[in-house]
């Protein structure tokens, strides 16, 4: 199970770079409950996550994207999981073109749902740890 949750954050690396939003349909549980906690709000809901954090952010304020994870830790308890980890978001701005880094700590919180791990749940803050 830790290995196929490894696997899920390599995934969901991915489609934060590609904002490739039939990945994205892939990794997330489309359960009513799932939500999205960041420096920009609340999300809730599936629908509301893609649209507002990966269309509007990744895809709207970016024109590309690289998130280097690291330090993870993964946690399995049944049929209930959890990561924590660092990042470093590397991407450039869409609208004049400029570079901007930023470092974050996430937590993400996974169900397995129908023998699958899905993601339900993330909740990332500035990283006070990180030097730039």
């Amino acid at each position: 199970d830790s290995m196929a949750i490894h696997e899920l954050l390599g995934q969901y690396a991915k489609a934060v770079d590609s904002v490739d939003l039939k990945l994205l349909a892939e990794i997330w549980s489309h359960s009513p409950d799932i939500s999205f906690i960041y420096p920009l709000g609340e999300e809730h809901g599936f629908d509301a996550i893609e649209q507002h954090v990966f269309q509007n952010v990744m895809g709207g304020m970016f024109s590309a994207r690289d998130l280097k994870m690291h330090d993870m830790a993964i946690y399995v308890n049944g049929n209930s999981a959890w990561s924590e980890f660092h990042w470093d978001f590397h991407a450039t701005l869409r609208k004049d073109g400029s570079a901007v880094t930023t470092h974050g700590v996430e937590t993400q919180i996974y169900r397995k749902e129908e023998g699958k791990w899905r993601l339900v749940h993330v909740h990332y803050s500035e990283d006070r740890q990180s030097t730039p």
